[in-house]
């Protein structure tokens, strides 16, 4: 059998959320290992917004304009809230995406889905078709706190989480491949403003964006001075691009408490990342973005 020469790839992203989405988002649709077979633009809860999953969708339409991609790979939208309960699904356009996409896949070539935010989407999508569980579906998600039984001081519940517990409990307890990466590990993807305005300050209107929204996130919440920010989305794009840069242990699926914490689960095997190669990510991540600068003033 013929071994495929590009990961099928779903990527589901609260976009909006904060500033670090982006950054994921483009250096996976500028990766050409990947097959992206869509976007999903997914909810982040009402803390900010009534409309957050919108919020998100017109994040994602933005950034495809800036990679002069409109209209070249899938987007759907996906749920507006979070599932009422375990049993109940959401039917969305995203929901259905990744459902029709499961059954294309097979043994050496199966779908990544990827979760930026919460598993809202994904949990519909097993509660509407149960016997995507059995198909060759990988589903990485940035999300939980760490196991080492320490809370972020910033979040009592880790937000990804907090926007679908009823959600993460239906995809950790359905049997399906998982890779978690904690916020004890995603946190620590940090860049500097110094670092950014080196590697990708000169990188055309794509590169100024993503700095510039970045800043004004900062700027607009957070109170003290800062001049950094954690890339913490990123970590699902470097797993799918070469799954050894993430030191995985596997552990039983745990059940999440309504405050976040883990409760015994069920014996379903998981992957938890512990460690992520911070320098291939990065170093990877705005090679690209300058490539892409570079071929766009030159086209």
């Amino acid at each position: 059998m013929t071994k495929p020469s590009r990961r099928r790839v779903i990527i589901n992203t609260d976009a909006k959320n904060e500033a670090d989405d982006q950054f994921a988002i483009v250096h996976g649709l500028l990766s050409p290992t990947f097959d992206i077979r869509g976007l999903i633009a997914a909810h982040f809860g009402t803390w900010r917004s009534d409309r957050s999953m919108e919020d998100s969708r017109e994040e994602i339409d933005l950034l495809l304009d800036l990679l002069d991609l409109t209209g070249q790979v899938p987007v759907a939208n996906g749920a507006t809230t979070g599932i009422a309960d375990e049993q109940t699904p959401l039917d969305s356009p995203g929901a259905r995406l990744i459902i029709e996409e499961s059954k294309l896949a097979s043994a050496g070539d199966p779908l990544f889905v990827s979760f930026l935010g919460p598993l809202t989407d994904m949990a519909s999508a097993i509660l509407l078709d149960p016997e995507i569980v059995n198909r060759e579906v990988i589903v990485i998600w940035i999300g939980g706190r760490g196991y080492d039984g320490l809370a972020p001081s910033w979040n009592k519940i880790e937000f990804n989480l907090s926007n679908d517990i009823h959600a993460a409990n239906v995809v950790f307890g359905s049997g399906i491949t998982v890779w978690q990466v904690p916020s004890d590990v995603y946190s620590k993807v940090s860049v500097s403003y110094a670092e950014l305005d080196e590697k990708i300050g000169d990188a055309g209107p794509l590169g100024k964006y993503l700095i510039e929204q970045l800043r004004e996130w900062n700027a607009t919440y957070h109170s003290e001075p800062i001049e950094s920010r954690s890339l913490g989305d990123s970590p699902a794009i470097a797993l799918m691009l070469y799954p050894p840069s993430g030191a995985m242990r596997v552990r039983p699926a745990p059940r999440f408490g309504v405050d976040g914490w883990y409760l015994p689960g069920t014996d379903n095997p998981i992957k938890v990342c512990e460690q992520v190669d911070v320098r291939f990510l990065l170093e990877d991540m705005f090679a690209k973005i300058r490539r892409f600068a570079r071929q766009r003033s030159t086209s």
